[in-house]
């Protein structure tokens, strides 16, 4: 296997987002805290954490227990029952107390004397948002959020195994290989990928504290593998950015090429199988894809629901009428998903159920078949029609950003 990551600065990515909308906030909410009083506590360079000059104070961390109260960690640090309730009151509109989550890292600010009153206390709520107790001559709580900061990275890996594998014994964020996996999804097979299978991606990673968010946005891709080349290039189109190939075809097809994600195919189109249980040969007109039970399973196109019922052998089934030519079946379900039934309009992409083994079955696995023209065909050898492509009227700026992601990819080997 084979994984570089690099940080790429290039001025022709202006170019490349001619098209593409990259605005962003991420500015971090200053937080005004209250002056202590002494001036032998007055730095000349303070060191600040969340607004707040740490170095001002002893520090204390600790996380939420489950049932704990904020109020027993404050009590015990030299805040009164009186101070608490003003304060709560005084910020009801910034933050419910109520929503504090066991587990979180929470920081108390305490004076550096024999008493060690906590002047502040900082409870970390989510990866990006802070709230800032303040227990000064002002008594309330204050967001404080934490600046999010961003790389423009490129890298590029060999399947050994799977693009899964191929991303955690990378290092690389597994937010990546999900990004991948939605943008190819309707055009490459990431259940038949091969030993030597490449990519390569120009995207953005996002940080907080030096911690990794994971991949945002992706700018460029390719999937290269034995005799085909599929690159993603990223364009808007009436208002919508979407990825569309070297030919300017969009990359999102009618049909999704798989009902769910990072599985692995545990049994194939066959004309003669031997069942499992029944011990007989019999033709097995669908695709087995082994997977955890729960695991969701999505509608590979938009249709309406004909059938959601259990079947004997089949066991709890999803039947979807995609149009006059194409139908599909979600079989051996451990559930329906909400608001699946018959008559029901679902969405590409929508949550139909959840793998089980319900019926005849030897384990967890969704039978996934298609029907064209009533007839069962293998769902891997289904060439679904595309969406609309690049107009005519957007065709020249096509061709300049394509020009661009070209390059770039290009560039890295």
């Amino acid at each position: 296997m084979f994984i570089k990551g690099k940080i790429i600065i290039v001025f022709t990515l202006v170019l490349l987002f001619v098209s593409c909308d990259n605005s962003r906030d991420t500015i971090t909410t200053p937080v005004k805290v209250a002056a202590d009083t002494t001036a032998s506590q007055q730095i000349s360079n303070p060191v600040f954490m969340y607004g707040i000059p740490s170095d001002s104070f002893d520090l204390v961390t600790g996380h939420i227990k489950r049932n704990g109260l904020l109020s027993e960690i404050l009590l015990r640090h030299g805040i009164s029952m009186q101070e608490i309730d003003q304060t709560l009151k005084n910020s009801r509109s910034v933050f419910d107390v109520r929503k504090i989550r066991s587990g979180n890292n929470y920081i108390l600010f305490c004076d550096r004397d024999s008493i060690a009153r906590a002047r502040y206390l900082v409870y970390e709520h989510d990866p990006t948002t802070c709230y800032v107790f303040s227990f000064n001559d002002s008594l309330n709580i204050t967001p404080f959020r934490k600046e999010i900061k961003s790389e423009i990275k490129y890298s590029s890996g060999t399947i050994e195994t799977s693009l899964w594998d191929t991303m955690i014994n990378g290092g690389l964020h597994p937010s990546l290989a999900i990004g991948l996996s939605d943008i190819f999804a309707w055009t490459v097979d990431f259940f038949g990928l091969q030993r030597g299978d490449n990519f390569k991606v120009i995207y953005e990673e996002l940080f907080i504290d030096g911690k990794s968010l994971g991949a945002d946005k992706i700018y460029a891709a390719q999937f290269n593998r034995t005799g085909s080349s599929i690159t993603a290039i990223p364009f808007i189109q009436d208002g919508k950015e979407s990825f569309f190939d070297i030919d300017g075809n969009s990359l999102r097809k009618a049909f999704l090429k798989a009902p769910l994600q990072f599985s692995r195919i545990s049994s194939h189109f066959s004309s003669a199988r031997m069942h499992p249980i029944l011990r007989i040969v019999r033709p097995h007109y669908g695709v087995d894809y082994a997977a955890p039970i729960g695991t969701p399973v999505h509608a590979i196109g938009d249709g309406k629901v004909i059938s959601s019922t259990t079947e004997n052998g089949s066991g709890k089934m999803v039947k979807i009428q995609h149009n006059s030519v194409y139908a599909t079946a979600y079989l051996h379900l451990s559930r329906f998903g909400e608001g699946v039934f018959p008559g029901a309009y679902v969405k590409q992409g929508d949550i139909i159920g959840y793998v089980g083994s319900s019926g005849l079955s030897t384990g967890p696995h969704l039978d996934f078949r298609f029907f064209q023209n009533g007839s069962p065909v293998d769902p891997l050898k289904v060439d679904a029609p595309p969406v609309e492509p690049v107009s005519e009227e957007n065709r020249i700026k096509f061709e300049k950003i394509k020009t661009v992601v070209l390059s770039l990819l290009g560039t890295f080997n």
